[in-house]
């Protein structure tokens, strides 16, 4: 997905793009074609129907043809525009040029140096549904986000793994969401505490630190995590649309009422409710696929693996490019022992993301269960010059010794 946070024109940008002719080659995967039509002309530039020798550039969206060898030219242009782009008159560059160059994207960060959300639920222990559960409550923030997967720096591994911590001590999620609050509503304007403000994580108790003492009540300020977690709220699946609750009723009014209602039944461990929950708010608002891909993970939490994979799929139909989903799909059918199919589902995953680590990695594995030995060490390499400080490189280069 495109970030287009700074998409705003800058000095000097009409020039650069004034008069300039460019096509557009390929469903494009950062937005449609007509929007980036209407944002080049915005900047000045002519978009043309199709390539030519009179055109000066030339974009070819990311699922299109590669441009690493001079025989993909042959098939894709006629032989005017071939000669012209071997002279140099004409400038073929993929989609993510475009991006870069219109100011909507950095392509300076390194993708070595982020974590995907199993890389980080690995190094600190915890479920994936974790990570997720932070990302979604605003608790931990991605670096950026390519087709939907999120990838986390260094400074979020920090944030996350002070949550960690009050896990490990014993506080609940529901607890740690509650205290953070109390510090938002105490200190407003301030988003995420975790990240932006001097606290001291300290068994269950988050303490803010002022000058060279603590915030509590009486000059400091101290926020006490219940002894114990509070109840799980049991809601019963197949009674879910006749609840005479009030509250229930209450939030149950719109379709974001239900996602937020399945998403706290998910937090408090009731999957099946959740899983019914988020069915209710696609009967109401339609399918949508990070819902699948949603209901697909509770799915596989309770052992349905078979719901869980056609949920994965659903999702992968809506969205091609949902990468996060066709490499759990793999992960998936390799469990369910579908070597062949699983193997087809993580190269996809890569067809769309080619720089996405975890793929890589357990394509390896899978491979190698296919016996393909050649084939899975060139992917355990890839996943090295990746993640070389991921918590699976170790595993990654022993494993290109040996393969």
């Amino acid at each position: 997905m495109v970030d287009d946070k700074n998409a705003s024109d800058v000095s000097g940008e009409g020039d650069r793009w004034a008069g300039r002719r460019v096509v557009l080659v390929g469903r494009l995967a950062g937005m449609t074609q007509r929007e980036a039509a209407a944002l080049l002309r915005a900047r000045g530039a002519v978009v043309v129907d199709r390539p030519g020798p009179g055109v000066d550039l030339i974009v070819v969206a990311e699922r299109g043809l590669p441009l690493a060898d001079e025989g993909d030219l042959d098939d894709a242009f006629d032989g005017p525009t071939r000669e012209a782009i071997r002279a140099g008159a004409v400038e073929v560059v993929t989609e993510t040029d475009l991006w870069a160059r219109l100011g909507l994207v950095d392509l300076g960060r390194d993708l070595n140096r982020l974590y995907t959300p199993g890389m980080l639920a690995e190094l600190l222990g915890v479920p994936v549904a974790i990570i997720r559960r932070w990302h979604r409550r605003g608790l931990i923030a991605p670096a950026r986000e390519v087709r939907r997967l999120p990838y986390f720096d260094f400074e979020e591994v920090a944030t996350a793994r002070r949550l960690a911590q009050l896990l490990a001590a014993g506080a609940s999620p529901a607890a740690i969401e509650k205290k953070l609050q109390a510090l938002r509503d105490f200190l407003p304007g301030v988003e995420r505490p975790l990240a932006q403000l001097s606290v001291i994580v300290e068994g269950k108790q988050i303490l803010l630190r002022q000058g060279d003492g603590l915030l509590e009540p009486g000059g400091q300020m101290r926020f006490d995590f219940p002894t114990e977690s509070p109840p799980a709220v049991s809601i019963d699946a197949a009674r879910l649309p006749e609840v005479a609750d009030e509250q229930t009723e209450e939030l149950a009014r719109s379709p974001d009422d239900l996602i937020e209602l399945a998403a706290a039944c998910e937090e408090a461990g009731d999957l099946a409710a959740a899983a019914e929950t988020y069915r209710a708010a696609m009967a109401a608002a339609g399918p949508s696929a990070d819902l699948c891909f949603q209901v697909a993970e509770i799915l596989y939490r309770l052992g349905d693996l078979s719901g869980a994979r056609e949920r994965y799929y659903v999702a992968i139909e809506l969205d091609e490019d949902f990468v996060e989903a066709r490499a759990n799909l793999g992960c998936l059918l390799a469990e369910q022992g579908e070597m062949e199919l699983a193997a087809a589902a993580l190269a996809g995953a890569l067809a769309y993301h080619p720089d996405y680590a975890d793929a890589h990695y357990h394509l390896a594995k899978t491979l190698e269960r296919l016996g393909r030995a050649d084939e899975a060490r060139r992917h355990w390499q890839a996943f090295l010059d990746l993640s070389p400080e991921s918590p699976w490189a170790a595993e990654a280069a022993d494993r290109v010794k040996t393969t």
